[in-house]
């Protein structure tokens, strides 16, 4: 069987490009959705910092927050302070208010808790006041305290809104959740972002943890070494990253054992397109 060979040398990670511009990205980063959102807590940031630690030094750059996430923009902000890793970050979080004050205000609460110059990608959270808020982004863009601009969505009851809004308002980014037992964004929204040159952010890429209760004390496939993988986590994310239009997935983890097998996803084969539909065809049948 074909399989899809990994972008360049044999042990290094896969980075895949931002359409509009070339730039390239690892393909698997960080989400900080509960995961980062520790407060003060020293064990919580202790385990936080040790996740960033780690993502660093394995190639990652994509850190993706929000503040609907409580604290999780301050941690990473004080935290890669902390590491020196701030130039190494591409830090993206989101604007999720109405009206054109609020969001510029929340805007400039997340560069002061990311202790950020200007942010690398700046997203209307779930679609909230869209319009007013792209406007302002649009500014930002221009006068440079955003690089790229985008929106997001966590549910498939919103795929025909953001297909509508990829070929109206000439998007950088879109964010929307996909993975190997939840497929809808195939049918036209993957396509759609390919098309109109549109960066695919994927969010829960493991259902909110579905997924491994799903195959909980059951063993990987054999076959899954066919496109080097060697866990479930890989199993999961080497799906969504072997469709071509994905250019990142954000798996959320406290934990530095899982951050680091996470990231072993973005090395070696990828599946391809009747590996795909096998590894899906499995997940059906359990």
């Amino acid at each position: 069987m074909a399989l899809i060979p990994p972008a360049s040398a044999a042990e290094a990670p896969l980075k895949r490009p931002i359409p509009k511009t070339g730039e390239l990205l690892h393909a698997v980063g960080l989400g900080t959705w509960q995961t980062f959102d520790v407060g003060g807590d020293a064990a919580g940031r202790t385990a936080a910092r040790e996740v960033l630690s780690r993502f660093v030094a394995a190639g990652g750059q994509v850190v993706d927050s929000s503040p609907m996430y409580a604290s999780s923009e301050s941690v990473v902000g004080d935290l890669a302070a902390d590491l020196g890793v701030e130039t190494s970050l591409f830090l993206a979080t989101k604007v999720w208010t109405s009206g054109r004050e609020a969001g510029i205000r929340q805007m400039e609460e997340s560069l002061r808790r990311m202790r950020a110059k200007r942010i690398d990608l700046m997203q209307v959270h779930n679609l909230t006041d869209v319009h007013t808020q792209l406007k302002t982004l649009r500014e930002w863009k221009q006068q440079g305290r955003i690089r790229y601009l985008g929106i997001t969505h966590y549910h498939e009851g919103a795929y025909a809104e953001l297909e509508r809004l990829i070929k109206s308002e000439k998007l950088d980014f879109v964010q929307f959740n996909y993975n190997v037992v939840t497929t809808a964004a195939e049918a036209r929204l993957l396509p759609v972002c390919a098309d109109y040159q549109t960066a695919v952010i994927v969010n829960r890429p493991f259902e909110e943890g579905g997924l491994f209760r799903m195959v909980k004390g059951r063993e990987l496939p054999k076959w899954a070494a066919e496109f080097d993988c060697n866990s479930w986590a890989r199993f999961f994310l080497k799906f969504i990253l072997s469709h071509p239009a994905v250019t990142c997935a954000i798996p959320a983890t406290r934990n530095p054992d899982y951050l680091v097998d996470n990231m072993g996803a973005a090395i070696g084969r990828l599946p391809d397109a009747a590996m795909r539909r096998r590894m899906a065809q499995h997940m059906r049948n359990l």
